[in-house]
């Protein structure tokens, strides 16, 4: 997988994300559990958009991706809107030297892009020791249904002026995991004439009994395990799962 040319497109994909809501959870979570810091990170940050929100919402965030083409486009937007935030070239299993934090966010299944089951439970590790005592972490995942129901061989298309993309899935080879085959065709301002790449992409998710083990054995306590945003409990349809943990 790679996201030289992906980083070009991934605003356009995401224009729908919910950065708002993303936020107000993060706030209303730190509220509930009585986390007063302000000082986080924001894991598989993309090119920057909730780093930036969060910034902008009076968080000392920094943002950690393993991508340097995203990176180099979310280091421009936060100067651009007058921002100081430090971004950092890390794999999230292998998190190290960036501190004690109160908070700690993994948004926008970015977790099910993790391929090696044995570096979901690394990563947590990392995550807790780079919080301080009752530091918060959620994050959210596929669900199951949706990696089995929702993409497994479906396909999905847009067809827009500036970016069309052809998004194929298929059943990966681990149990609960999809290939998604992207095609994207990306219009040329200058030539008028759309220029072509391809995308191959897996995620890959687990139940939710797995997770919950994962996170107890790394030292964490579930305070909650939501649909989505939904503000209520996981249901047989809910396409994404957000865990509340926080470090003991």
């Amino acid at each position: 997988m790679t996201y030289e040319r992906f980083a070009d497109v991934y605003d356009f994909l995401m224009k729908e994300a919910p950065y708002e809501k993303w936020v107000y959870m993060l706030l209303s979570r730190m509220d509930r559990y009585q986390s007063e810091g302000r000082k986080g990170l924001d894991l598989a940050c993309g090119t920057g958009e909730f780093t930036i929100e969060l910034a902008k919402h009076g968080f000392s965030v920094s943002g950690v991706d393993l991508s340097e083409e995203m990176l180099a486009v979310a280091s421009a937007k936060a100067v651009k809107q007058g921002l100081s935030i430090p971004f950092f070239k890390q794999n999230m299993a292998e998190l190290e030297g960036l501190g004690e934090n109160d908070f700690v966010t993994i948004f926008c299944d970015s977790l099910n892009y993790i391929r090696e089951e044995k570096d979901i439970p690394r990563t947590f590790t990392r995550v807790h020791a780079h919080l301080k005592p009752n530091g918060l972490f959620m994050f959210d995942v596929h669900s199951i249904y949706k990696i089995e129901q929702i993409f497994q061989h479906h396909t999905f298309a847009v067809n827009d002026m500036e970016v069309s993309y052809i998004w194929d899935c298929f059943p990966g080879e681990e149990s609960h995991s999809v290939e998604h085959d992207l095609s994207f065709f990306v219009l040329d301002k200058e030539t008028g004439t759309y220029d072509r790449f391809d995308e191959l992409h897996y995620q890959r998710t687990y139940s939710i009994d797995q997770y919950k083990k994962w996170l107890a054995d790394s030292g964490f306590e579930i305070l909650e395990i939501l649909s989505d945003l939904e503000e209520q409990p996981v249901h047989e349809k809910t396409e994404r799962i957000l865990f509340v943990a926080r470090k003991i």
